[in-house]
C-alpha cells in the first residue's frame, strides 16, 4: 500500500515542510557528489553525520552536550540511503506534514519534526488528528494493482505494523544498524502519537472544539 495523496486541505502554504523538503533534497545532492568522488568520501560523510548509538551514549555519560554525536540525533535526519528511501520519504513528508503543520503552527511543528525522530512522529500525529482523513494509496493485489481511497488510520497502522514486524525480525542480528533504524521509527511514531493526543486535547479545552476536531473527515463531497 503506496499512498499517493490525500483530500486534506490546509488553511496556508506549509513552508517548513516544503523547507525540510527541499533541506533533504539538498543533502541529497551533496552526497550523490560525494558518491561521485568516491565510496570512501561518502562513507566518511555519513559516519560522522549519522547517528552512531555508542556514541550518543558516551556522549551523553559525559553530559557533553555540544558534541558532534548529540549534534548527529539531528543532522542524521536528512540523511537517505538510496533513490527509494528518499523519494518515499519525502512523498510522504507532503502528504502528512503539511496538515500536521498546519495543526501545530510553523515553528512547534519544526521543533516537533527535530525533536520526534522526523517523518515517524509525524505519521504518528496524523493518525490522532486526522484518523478518517481520506488517502488515495496504490494497494496492489498480487500481479494487480488499484487506486483506492483509504482511511488514514489504516494507511498508518498498516506502515507502524510493517515498522514493529522489521524490528522483532531484527533481534537477535549481529547486524543492528537496521534494527535501530527501525525501532527509532516505532518511537517517533508513538511520540507523535502521544503528543498529537496533547494538542488535540488541550486545543479543544481551548477552543470548545480544536482545529482537527472542526475538520472531521470525510466531507460528504469527498471520495
Amino acid at each position: 500500500m503506496i499512498p499517493l495523496r490525500d483530500a486534506n486541505p490546509t488553511r496556508r502554504l506549509p513552508i517548513v515542510t516544503i523547507a525540510l523538503i527541499a533541506a533533504c533534497f539538498g543533502v541529497w545532492a551533496y552526497e550523490l557528489g560525494l558518491l561521485a568522488t568516491g565510496a570512501d568520501a561518502l562513507d566518511a560523510f555519513v559516519t560522522k553525520w549519522g547517528v552512531v548509538p555508542s556514541e550518543v551514549s558516551a556522549a551523553l555519560g559525559h553530559r557533553d552536550f555540544a558534541s558532534t554525536p548529540i549534534a548527529t540525533l539531528f543532522t542524521s535526519q536528512f540523511l537517505h540511503g538510496g533513490w527509494l528511501h528518499i523519494l518515499g520519504n519525502m512523498l510522504y513528508l507532503w502528504i502528512f506534514g503539511n496538515n500536521v503543520e498546519d495543526e501545530f503552527g510553523r515553528l512547534r511543528f519544526l521543533a516537533f519534526y527535530l525533536a520526534g525522530g522526523a517523518i515517524a512522529a509525524i505519521l504518528g500525529a496524523y493518525v490522532v488528528l486526522y484518523p478518517r482523513a481520506r488517502i488515495t494509496s496504490l494497494v496492489f493485489l498480487g500481479f494487480f494493482y488499484q487506486l483506492i481511497d483509504v482511511p488514514a488510520v489504516l494507511v498508518l497502522i498498516f506502515w507502524f505494523v510493517l515498522q514493529l514486524i522489521d524490528g522483532l525480525a531484527s533481534l537477535g542480528m549481529t547486524d543492528v544498524t537496521g534494527g535501530v533504524a527501525v525501532f527509532a521509527h516505532i518511537g517517533g511514531f508513538v511520540f507523535g502519537v502521544l503528543v498529537a493526543f496533547l494538542v488535540r486535547t488541550f486545543g479543544r479545552r481551548r477552543t470548545g472544539g480544536g482545529l482537527a476536531a472542526d475538520r472531521q473527515w470525510p466531507p460528504a463531497t469527498v471520495g
